[in-house]
Order: structure tokens, then sequence, then C-alpha cells
């Protein structure tokens, strides 16, 4: 099968485990946080192609100014290896030598560092987020990055070991096409989600199934919904990863979805929250996924007040023909007491006796264990919150310090047998 993704890149994987204990005897060995590790697992499975390592100034230059890569490929946002002067100086990271990446004091890959160079953390941050505000959590993370970028191609060299319930939800962007292939869907919407679903949630998914089905025969079910979940850094009251997972899974398993129209996975990504520049990067991801549409409601990848409800569609809306993907625009849901239904402004004229999916009604929900009437959340995902609640999140579906403290890890490194430091 030929696996290709963003604009008609070949998916290339970059894993090479064999002998690796042997090939990185005497390479200098560089620690790298959660956020990094997530990063070179994607660089080297595919989910950023046409990326294959960390940025350098010239690819960080033109996304930032023309949302391109220097060969003229739609891109939005930097992917980037921070690196303080000092601890280059401290660990011998050169231009033109090769390196060993350690997570949690375990190798994990190699880079073969091409560039090491300074650039304007101020002007990263405003172009990315059309903001400097420190509020803006993407921004906070940007002005923390250390004074140095290190760039060059990455290599996993150990694999993830994901555990459940991870694991069960884990496929490479190869092995998403084959999945989906084995499906024979022939149209797959992207559903991009943080969240435990509420009816909203379910109504906007199939309202996107039928914009993907438009010119499929009547009777023909090769169109297909995939609900890839961001699983990432987390913030305190978001909901837990294990949560969102096993409930989205629910709504096919009590028959909302059929088996033959919906699957779910899951993506490794640290959120930026740069509403419409990641939106044309999950646009990017879900192509690599072998995806052919992509739903965008209200507010994609916002945060707060900092962009208008619709900014990240009509920036889509800009780049359209650039996009290997069509996407799907759809107005935020509510359900409506007068229709009886989940509606919206445009097909409902009820607006005042709307009732919206807020979270603060949802958090109260779930918070006071108070089951929900079937017009707000279905009860069997309800069921399954607080089944993951007690099971993984010390009794809270939602985020807590204790749980950022004590949860399992979302996979593992095996050591490479004969390595030494």
């Amino acid at each position: 099968m030929s696996y290709t993704g963003h604009n008609g890149k070949p998916i290339v994987e970059r894993v090479s485990t064999e002998d690796a204990a042997s090939r990185i005897q005497g390479l200098a060995r560089v620690p790298i946080s959660k956020a990094t590790a997530h990063e070179v697992i994607s660089l080297s499975y595919g989910f950023f192609t046409p990326l294959t390592g960390f940025m350098g100034r010239q690819e960080v230059d033109t996304t930032l100014d023309k949302l391109a890569l220097p060969d003229g490929t739609l891109w939005s946002i930097p992917i980037v290896f921070d690196l303080s002067w000092n601890d280059i100086e401290t660990l011998g990271v050169q231009e033109g030598a090769s390196v060993v990446l350690e997570y949690l004091d375990v190798p994990i890959a190699i880079l073969d560092v091409t560039e090491i160079y300074q650039y304007d953390l101020q002007r990263l941050a405003e172009k990315t987020y059309g903001t400097t505000d420190s509020r803006h959590p993407g921004v906070k993370k940007t002005l923390a990055y250390a004074d140095r970028f290190v760039a060059g191609d990455v290599t996993l060299i150990n694999e993830p070991v994901f555990n459940e319930p991870f694991k069960s939800f884990w496929l490479t962007p190869r092995q998403h096409q084959d999945a989906l292939a084995e499906k024979n869907w022939t149209h797959v919407v992207a559903h991009q989600t943080r969240n435990v679903p509420h009816t909203g949630h379910e109504a906007l998914m199939k309202q996107a199934w039928l914009a993907a089905n438009e010119d499929q025969p009547v009777d023909d079910l090769s169109t297909g919904v995939l609900v890839n979940a961001i699983i990432g850094q987390k913030r305190v009251g978001d909901y837990i990863d294990e949560a969102i997972l096993l409930t989205q899974e629910e709504l096919r398993k009590s028959g909302y979805f059929r088996d033959d129209v919906h699957k779910v996975t899951f993506t490794l990504w640290d959120m930026r929250y740069a509403g419409p520049r990641e939106a044309i990067f999950h646009a990017i991801l879900r192509t690599n996924l072998g995806c052919t549409h992509h739903m965008f409601g209200r507010d994609h990848a916002g945060v707060g007040d900092f962009y208008h409800p619709y900014d990240a569609q009509n920036l889509l809306q800009e780049h359209r023909s650039e996009l290997g993907i069509k996407p799907v625009f759809l107005r935020e849901n509510w359900y409506c007491p007068e229709c009886r239904e989940v509606t919206n402004s445009a097909l409902c004229g009820h607006y005042a006796k709307a009732q919206s999916f807020s979270g603060s009604l949802i958090r109260s929900i779930l918070t006071d264990e108070v089951k929900p009437t079937q017009q707000v959340m279905r009860h069997e995902v309800f069921e399954v919150v607080l089944q993951a609640a007690a099971k993984y999140g010390r009794g809270s579906p939602f985020v807590t310090e204790e749980y950022l403290a004590d949860r399992p890890p979302v996979f593992t490194l095996n050591p490479l047998e004969g390595a030494r430091s």
C-alpha cells in the first residue's frame, strides 16, 4: 500500500531499533521533556509529514510569515526543540553531530543536529498566537522556551509501549490508513476532541458524517467518523485522558453510532491553543492519518476570548485550495425544548429558549454525579465517566494535582540492553 499524506508527500517512518544500544555508544546524551518526547514520537512515525525533524530558522521564518515551509507547502505551527546554551555546551551538542535524546533516563531517539540558533521569542509568540499576552497558555509556553533551538532530523530507536486503556486506541499514520482501508471507508471525517462527549458533540459528528457522505450512494456505508482525541499536557480542570477515550468509544458500543461508521484513536500532541493556526495544523495532521474531511466547529483550538468564534473557519477557507482535506464547517449546537432536538441558529428560531451545552452545566452534572437527561448526555456515557473517574482519576473525571502527580504513564520505554551513558 502507498502511504501518502499532506501535500501528496509520502509518510516516512524514521524508526530504526535494530542494534540501537551499540549505535548510540559515545554519543552525547540530552534529556528531554514529556512534550518533546511526544513530538519525537510524532515526527518519527510521520504524524507531522512532511517534517522529519525539528525545524531550523528558515522553516520557522516561512511558517510564521508565509504559513508555509520553504518549498511552499502549507504549514502553520513551528515544531522546535529548545535547549539552553549552558546545556548545549555542558552536554556537548554540536552542529553536524548526532546526539541521543533521553526521556526519563532512557534513550528514545537520535537527533542529527543540523543547526543551533537563537530566535526572538516575542516574535514567535505574536506570529503564532496573534498576541504576546502571557495569559494565553501557548504564549506562556513559548516565552518560557530556553535561549537556543536545536534543529535536525530525528530517528526513533526505542518504540513506546502504550499502557491500557491507551494501547487499544493507538495507531501510527500508516496503521491508521491500513485500518481505514480495511473498513472500506473512502470518505473519512475527522473529529478533533479533548472532551467527554455530550449530545451536542454527538450531533456535530452526525452532521459532519452527512456532509462527508454528500456524494455517496444512499445505501453506501463507505463513509466513517474518525474520533481522533488529543492526548498530551493536561491542565487542572481538563477531562482526564482515560475518560475521553472510553466515553467516545462508548457512543459506538451503545449503538449511537454503527460499528461500521465510527472509530476512536488518539494522537500525542500538547495543545498550543493557537486557534486558526492550530486548525490548519489539525487539518494537516488528519490528512496524514488518511482522512478526507475534517469537522470544524465554533472556536476550534481557541482559548478564552483571544479569537473570534469562527476565526479558524475563516482561515481554513482562505487556504482551502492548499489543504489535502475538505473542511466541514459547523455551527454551535444547543438543545431546543420547543423543537425537542439538538439544533443550531441556522435551523431553529427559538433562540431565546435554547439550552446551551455549557461547560459549567456539564461539569456540575459530573461533579455531583447526578444522572443527566438524555437530551444532555447519554446515560451510558455518564456511567463510563464515573467508572473512569473511579479507576483512573481518584474519583474525579477532571484533572487534579493528585492525578498529575500519580497517574500511570500513557506509555513507557523499555531499557536498551547494553546501552551505557
